[in-house]
């Protein structure tokens, strides 16, 4: 039995020793790894203390390199989710989406720039024949651009969408179009049916159209 306990105390200093900081958690796991070179590694919870009347809210995902990466959540203090989003080289990259107590409010889609090649191969119309569309290396300014499609919800319905060419509107304007006529999907928004579903008029008599602030597009 001895043995063993030192067995064990030799693998879990061995695996720890690369971190120059970490924590342990209640379930024995390793979080918030800092390595020698002061970079933050692997799964983080970073709780953030309200400041100046913003709100404070904990924050779960992974650091690559010290920057984030992947998917990550975000908690109000009371644990309600707040916001669900994806990181590539610490910006963000894919979809985006914010809640309130009611469900979710705007989705968002980005696309992130990698800092040490700005340049990105992307899909563009034929500027003669704007059916067809041909492969054209580009250099992207910033962190992350607007990239896709915006949706803004309301009583979990799309009332308003945005569509995003490499941060410039495209809802106007998109090839193919005729003047004055707006994207598809904006059409499809404003289409939407305005009636309330029947949970959703019951549960504001329960609570009332309480507002609640959300998060903007800018990072953290």
């Amino acid at each position: 039995m001895k043995s063993l306990f030192i067995l064990f105390l030799t693998i879990s200093f061995a695996g720890n020793a690369q971190w120059k900081s970490y924590r342990i958690t209640s379930n024995n796991d390793t979080i918030n790894c800092v390595d020698k070179n002061d970079l933050k590694q692997g799964r983080w919870s970073i709780k953030i203390e309200g400041l100046r009347g913003e709100p404070g809210r904990d924050e779960e995902g992974v650091f690559k390199d010290g920057k984030k990466e992947g998917l990550w959540r975000t908690y109000t203090s009371m644990g309600d989710l707040y916001a669900i989003e994806n990181y590539r080289w610490g910006n963000k990259d894919g979809k985006c989406q914010y809640y309130n107590i009611t469900g979710i409010v705007r989705e968002e889609s980005w696309k992130a720039v990698n800092p040490e090649n700005p340049y990105d191969t992307i899909d563009v119309y034929d500027p003669v024949d704007q059916n067809k569309m041909h492969r054209q290396i580009v250099k992207m300014e910033g962190s992350s651009v607007k990239h896709g499609t915006w949706n803004f919800y309301e009583d979990g319905l799309i009332k308003r969408s945005e569509n995003y060419f490499l941060d410039k509107r495209q809802d106007l304007f998109k090839p193919g179009l005729a003047e004055g006529e707006v994207a598809s999907d904006t059409k499809a928004a404003k289409a939407a049916v305005k009636t309330k579903p029947k949970e959703v008029m019951e549960f504001e008599k329960k609570v009332g159209k309480k507002k609640v602030k959300v998060i903007d597009g800018t990072t953290f």
